[in-house]
């Protein structure tokens, strides 16, 4: 796995973990690999692989079975998608919509991209 400087480790991991979940390839109440396992595949630490469970936990992304391990929560991707649509909007979206002020992009010639976009 290629680490970006921008972010920190284990949110990129976490973000991995959800764009496998997304893409059905962990699903729902499905086994997560252990700490352990996805350390040894990505080359990390396993701190900071649990570290990202950790994270993931307490967004209700995944959850453990004592002895067994962690587990896709049911309703995971519908977390994911909620959070993710509230990075967009709170961070990058500012940022977008502060650019296309600054060159002059007015809302009509906004909506016109962005139909021209989903037309695609």
């Amino acid at each position: 796995m290629n680490f970006k400087d921008n972010k920190a480790i284990y949110l990129q991991i976490a973000d991995r973990i959800g764009d496998q979940i997304l893409s059905g390839a962990l699903t729902p109440e499905g086994k997560v690999p252990s700490v352990r396992e996805l350390a040894a595949e990505i080359e990390v630490n396993a701190n900071t692989v649990a570290r990202t469970y950790d994270h993931l936990q307490q967004n209700g992304v995944i959850y453990t079975k004592r002895g067994l391990g962690y587990f896709v929560s049911p309703d995971a991707q519908e977390k994911i998608v909620a959070s993710r649509r509230d990075q967009l909007m709170q961070g990058e979206m500012d940022y977008f919509l502060g650019q296309l002020k600054a060159v002059g992009i007015t809302p009509a010639e906004l909506q016109g991209l962005y139909q021209n976009y989903l037309n695609k």
